[in-house]
């Protein structure tokens, strides 16, 4: 079987795997013996319109922790803060735990999905300068968009967690384009989500092809999630040409 995750990222050490945390669309999380660390499982489900389509994507959770895994330690490089420990076998990662805030930040490049209909624009425009948006994480409500007097308002975190919270999205967004730039894949858009770490911001969940949009820079052909949503076919296959262009970029 075609080893699908990097081996620099494989730990060395023993992490006994505890109860269950908490499961969400796309990952379990479990405790661990350290209170301070937790382990994320990769699912192979798949959601969409905030869990209103579902279905099952074949090795996607072997295939995003790999993604994510080679990702947030090239955050780590950069001196992102980040819950990103080790890689731990085709599932699972060690992360730190994180008190998670509840939002999502959208960082947007070029003009595609929900931004291309409010605008009444087609998608494929690239943006004059990068385009932060904030979500209020609530499944109940359907993830409504809110700006950042909403955040400050409703107490979702104080100000200069937000700060740090937008400097550091813009500052993500410059690494990881450039890094697909050479992939020769465009980072379309993107969803982050963030947490607090002995007080501190840092980034958590996952960046992977279920939440960033790729196209291939030459054709504009997704290798994402939207070939899920929009059932395109060919989701483990694009999934998978992600995978492969950063595994022969380690190499």
């Amino acid at each position: 079987m075609l080893i699908l995750y990097l081996k620099e990222f494989l730990f060395k050490g023993h992490m006994n795997k505890k109860e269950k945390i908490y499961e969400g669309k796309a990952k379990i999380i479990y405790a661990t013996d350290d209170p301070d660390l937790m382990i994320a499982y990769f699912k192979d489900d798949a959601t969409a319109f905030n869990n209103k389509k579902k279905g099952v994507i074949a090795d996607k959770g072997i295939i995003n922790n790999a993604i994510s895994s080679k990702l947030f330690q090239i955050l780590t490089e950069q001196k992102i803060p980040n819950h990103f420990i080790k890689h731990l076998n085709e599932r699972e990662m060690l992360i730190k735990k994180l008190k998670m805030l509840p939002l999502e930040v959208i960082v947007r490049n070029i003009v595609a999905g929900s931004l291309a209909k409010r605008m009444g624009m087609s998608e494929g425009d690239k943006l004059k300068r990068p385009v932060l948006e904030f979500c209020y994480k609530s499944d109940a409500l359907d993830d409504p968009f809110i700006n950042e007097d909403h955040i400050l308002v409703f107490d979702l975190c104080k100000d200069q967690e937000l700060i740090n919270i937008k400097n550091q999205a813009l500052r993500i967004n410059d690494i990881l384009v450039s890094f697909f730039d050479v992939q020769g894949i465009r980072l379309v858009d993107f969803k982050l989500e963030f947490g607090l770490f002995k007080g501190d911001v840092y980034l958590g969940d996952e960046i992977t092809p279920d939440s960033c949009r790729l196209w291939d820079k030459k054709t504009n052909e997704k290798l994402d999630k939207d070939r899920f949503r929009r059932d395109m076919g060919g989701v483990e296959e694009a999934y998978q040409t992600v995978l492969n262009r950063l595994v022969k970029q380690a190499s």
